[in-house]
């Protein structure tokens, strides 16, 4: 269950960084709350799970979900550069994600 919280908790933190570029500077009112929304309920779910988590491989996972899952959003839906070198990263950060949550042990 602690791990399902990280992963939701690092969907989230996707959330709040597109939500943080759409704001502009925090100027546009709807995008901001958003943010606000998405931080807190990312940082909420990740304060739970380390409840249980050893903290590196919580964060590590909570962290790269939300790198590459900023950056896959970027690419599909706000026009950033799409290459090969981005989508073999974006591919490392993911297995990198899902051997720390392997290695992770609950208390």
């Amino acid at each position: 269950m602690a791990w399902l919280l990280v992963v939701v908790a690092g969907l989230l933190e996707t959330g709040f960084a597109v939500c943080l570029k759409l704001s502009h500077g925090f100027t546009r009112v709807w995008p901001t709350i958003a943010f606000c929304a998405f931080a807190l309920g990312s940082f909420g779910l990740l304060t739970l799970a380390l409840k249980k988590l050893d903290v590196g491989p919580a964060y590590a996972v909570w962290t790269g979900i939300g790198a590459a899952g900023t950056a896959l959003y970027g690419m599909i839906f706000l026009g950033d550069l799409v290459s090969t070198l981005k989508i073999v990263s974006i591919s490392l950060v993911i297995i990198g994600v899902i051997g720390l949550q392997l290695s992770g042990s609950a208390h």
